[in-house]
């Protein structure tokens, strides 16, 4: 490293038990869907601390079905909150930067069953564990770290740069769809995400969907005269197995995906039905996720998918009649990404993982998940660059990050931004 590049590392290590203590107290926010105000204020009130141009909007439930970035939706967006603090640089000379990060989490699923609270945090080790550690206030942490450690260091970047926290990723992507049709880009995004330091070179596109089958309830007495809509959705689940199947196949040929067990990864995430222990239910539904591959439209696979229910109730007398299967688009509707080969973007975030990793070089990774990249991505044709801490358990039971792997990620992006953007010494 050169002179510049020591001072920006040892400002890191200078402050990152200061850093520590911030990812705690964001942790210790609810901020699951709906509730992400709190946080959002925190991370609001940091960045006018240190000196940001902060822009607060809701996400815009009226572009839904209007812009192709926007994914369907069944809430009202009144109290969803985005927050992006901007810091404009004088004499622009180097190329802009924006870090993005989502600040909602998802449920802390069988809470009983974890060893600490989940919205408490508890250090053992090189771990900090809480629901939302890794995914991903960790990233979102470093990225305000990170510039404060340029700052500390003496400098100020030669161009603009941003950091976004945006609700909603969690579930359709919309707050980060907000940010981009609100012109909220940059020549570069860069999403800390926690991918084990590796980089994300291609993710699957996703849609979300509700599913509900009608049954016709009925007195265990006569159990004969009724219809179990749990029973009809056990059937349905198995049914759609067998579209996973022609997907998975399809990713044979996909050169990235062709390796991965399962790159579309059908999974049915909540379920209900009925409303007696001793009656035969009357309604049972399902909500889950499929995935897809990159440069494909998400509203074509959603064609497929409708058709191919179409073709189980024309092959599956049980499931006969448009009544007894219902299908609602509810979440994530959006299309994956390829990161293209050879950007600048790559090979300035290449040399500074190797830096702070004794020449290591940097490996990459498939992600068959949503990701807020792809919006940029996508829609906005600009280099997306996910990378981030080693994570276990992100919505799992003791989700942990760590602590060790923090420190690295943050000197990398630190030293990403000072070349990136360029610097110079404060006058």
């Amino acid at each position: 490293m050169n002179s510049v590049q020591d001072h920006i590392v040892a400002a890191v290590d200078r402050n990152f038990e200061n850093q520590i203590q911030f990812l705690e107290e964001l942790v210790r926010f609810r901020s699951l869907r709906g509730l992400e105000t709190e946080a959002q204020d925190f991370i609001e009130t940091a960045l006018r601390k240190r000196g940001y141009a902060v822009s607060r909007f809701r996400t815009d439930a009226g572009k839904i079905g209007i812009h192709p970035a926007f994914s369907p939706a069944t809430i009202d967006y009144a109290s969803s909150w985005n927050v992006v603090g901007c810091r404009q640089a004088d004499n622009r000379a180097g190329r802009s930067l924006a870090f993005n990060s989502h600040v909602d989490v998802v449920p802390a699923a069988s809470v009983h069953r974890w060893t600490y609270p989940p919205f408490t945090t508890f250090r053992l080790g090189d771990w900090l564990y809480g629901r939302g550690a890794g995914d991903m206030k960790a990233g979102l942490v470093a990225s305000i770290f990170a510039l404060d450690a340029i700052s500390e260091a003496g400098l100020e970047l030669c161009s603009d740069v941003q950091v976004q926290s945006v609700v909603e990723e969690e579930i359709t992507g919309n707050g980060s769809a907000t940010a981009f049709t609100e012109g909220y880009v940059a020549d570069v995004i860069f999403s800390p995400e926690p991918t084990d330091e590796q980089l994300v070179c291609a993710n699957a596109g996703v849609i979300k969907f509700r599913l509900s089958t009608r049954g016709r309830p009925a007195h265990p007495r006569e159990p004969q005269a009724g219809q179990s809509a749990i029973e009809l959705m056990i059937r349905l689940v198995g049914h759609l197995r067998e579209l996973e199947r022609r997907w998975i196949e399809e990713g044979r040929t996909k050169t990235l995906f062709k390796d991965l067990p399962n790159p579309v990864a059908l999974t049915f995430g909540t379920i209900t039905g009925g409303d007696w222990i001793a009656s035969i239910p009357s309604d049972c539904s399902v909500e889950g996720r499929i995935g897809f591959y990159p440069g494909e439209d998400p509203k074509d696979r959603a064609g497929a998918f409708e058709n191919f229910l179409d073709e189980i109730r024309a092959a599956d007398p049980v499931l006969a009649g448009e009544e007894l299967v219902a299908l609602e688009w509810i979440g994530c509707m959006h299309g994956g990404y390829e990161l293209p080969e050879g950007t600048n973007a790559e090979a300035c975030l290449r040399s500074a993982h190797a830096l702070v990793n004794e020449k290591a070089n940097l490996q990459s990774t498939v992600m068959t998940c949503y990701l807020d990249a792809a919006v940029f991505a996508v829609h906005g044709r600009i280099p997306s660059l996910v990378y981030g801490p080693i994570a276990e358990n992100i919505h799992g039971i003791n989700e942990r990050v760590s602590l060790s792997s923090v420190r690295r990620v943050t000197k990398t992006m630190a030293l990403f931004a000072a070349e990136w953007c360029g610097t110079r010494e404060y006058k």
